[in-house]
C-alpha cells in the first residue's frame, strides 16, 4: 500500500473499513484523488481524499448534507475527517452519464431529459445556504482567460475593457437571479451518475458539487448543455431548452441570460484548460478548447452579449477565433 496516501489505514480503520479492498481511480483536474472500496461481503464505498492545503472538504460535506436534506441524489457521506482531507461516501457504481452514453448512443434524449428534470426539481427547492454568485466573481471567472489563454497565445488585449465589457453584460441579469437557485457550477455528463435506465426514469446521482454557490438558474444549464467534454448537438441543446422552459416556466429574459452565463462559462473554462495544460502539464485539455471556443461564438451571436462581442472582434485575431480558439504551444 506504499502508492496509498498517509493516513488511509487509520482513517479506515476508525471508520471500521478497514477490511476493505482499496482499489484507486484515475484523477480529475484537481489534488482529489478517489479510491472504491470493497468488501469481501460485497458492501462498497467510495473514499475521496481531498488533502489540505490544496483541498478542503468542508464545502462538499455542507453542500452533499443540505442536497440530501432536501431529497436530492447525492452521495450519502458515512464517515468524514476533514482536517485530513479524507471522506467516505456512497458508491454510485460505474454508470457515469458520459461513459454510458459512448456505450448507449440511441439514449441520450432520454438521458438528458432526466438531467433537466433533476435541474428543475433542485431549482424548486429554496436557496441552499452558500454565497451569491455575484459581479466579482462572475468577472474574476471570466478573467482567467485574459490570464491564460491570452498570453499563451501572444495576444496584446485590452484588459480594462475586457471586464469593462463583461460588467455591461451581465448588470441587467444580476437583478433577475435574486433569491436565486442552488447551482452546481461543474453540472456536466462526467458529474452524473445514472442510478437505472434512463428511459425509465430512474434516479441521477449528483457528485462534485462542492463549489455550489446561489444563483441563476440558467449556469447550469449552460454546463450541462455546453458541455465542455462531450459534444452535444445545437438540436439537443434547443430540445432540452424547451423542456426546462415548459417545467419550470423561467421569465422573458431567460434566453438572453442563457447566453449571458453561456459565454461567461466558456471564457472562464477556455482559461481553465489552458492553465491545466500552462502551469499544471495536463495537455489532454487543450483538446477541448475547440469546442469550447465554438459554443462562446454562438453565445456572442445574441445581441446581449453585444458588448463583450464588440471586445473579441476587437482583440482576439480572427484565425484564432476560425481555428476553434488555435494551437496552443
Amino acid at each position: 500500500m506504499s502508492d496509498l496516501p498517509d493516513g488511509i489505514e487509520e482513517f479506515l480503520e476508525r471508520a471500521c473499513w478497514d477490511d476493505a479492498k482499496i482499489d484507486p481511480l484515475p484523477g480529475d483536474a484537481s489534488f482529489r484523488r478517489y479510491f472504491r472500496l470493497r468488501r469481501s461481503r460485497g458492501e462498497g464505498a467510495m473514499l475521496m481524499h481531498a488533502p489540505p492545503p490544496h483541498e478542503d472538504p468542508e464545502p462538499f460535506l455542507h453542500v452533499a448534507e443540505w442536497l440530501n436534506e432536501h431529497d436530492m441524489r447525492a452521495p450519502q457521506i458515512l464517515a468524514a475527517d476533514a482536517a485530513q482531507g479524507w471522506v467516505l461516501l456512497e458508491d454510485f457504481g460505474d454508470d457515469r452519464m458520459r461513459d454510458w452514453l459512448d456505450d448507449h448512443p440511441d439514449r441520450e434524449q432520454s438521458a438528458y431529459e432526466g438531467a433537466i428534470d433533476a435541474l428543475v426539481e433542485l431549482h424548486q427547492r429554496p436557496p441552499g445556504p452558500f454565497p451569491e454568485y455575484d459581479m466579482p466573481t462572475y468577472l474574476r471567472e471570466a478573467s482567467l482567460l485574459t490570464e491564460w489563454y491570452a498570453p499563451a497565445q501572444g495576444v496584446d488585449i485590452d484588459i480594462a475593457g475586457y471586464d469593462a465589457a463583461w460588467e455591461e453584460a451581465l448588470a441587467p441579469m444580476l437583478d433577475r437571479q435574486r433569491p436565486g437557485v442552488t447551482v452546481l457550477r461543474d453540472y456536466h455528463a462526467e458529474n452524473i451518475m445514472l442510478l437505472g435506465d434512463p428511459a425509465k426514469r430512474a434516479p441521477q446521482g449528483i457528485i462534485d458539487f462542492q463549489d455550489a454557490l446561489v444563483g441563476h438558474p440558467a449556469y447550469d444549464l449552460v454546463s450541462l448543455l455546453q458541455d465542455a467534454r462531450r459534444d452535444v448537438s445545437e438540436e439537443l441543446e434547443a430540445a432540452m431548452l424547451e423542456r426546462y422552459r415548459h417545467r419550470a416556466s423561467p421569465d422573458e429574459h431567460f434566453d438572453a441570460d442563457y447566453a449571458r452565463l453561456g459565454a461567461q462559462r466558456n471564457a472562464k473554462i477556455v482559461g481553465i484548460f489552458t492553465r491545466l495544460y500552462k502551469r499544471d502539464g495536463k495537455p489532454r485539455y487543450l483538446g477541448m478548447i475547440p469546442r469550447v471556443w465554438n459554443a462562446m461564438e454562438r453565445d456572442l451571436r445574441h445581441p446581449a452579449l453585444a458588448p463583450v462581442a464588440r471586445w473579441f472582434d476587437a482583440n482576439i485575431p480572427p484565425e484564432l477565433r476560425r481555428s476553434g480558439g488555435g494551437t496552443i504551444a
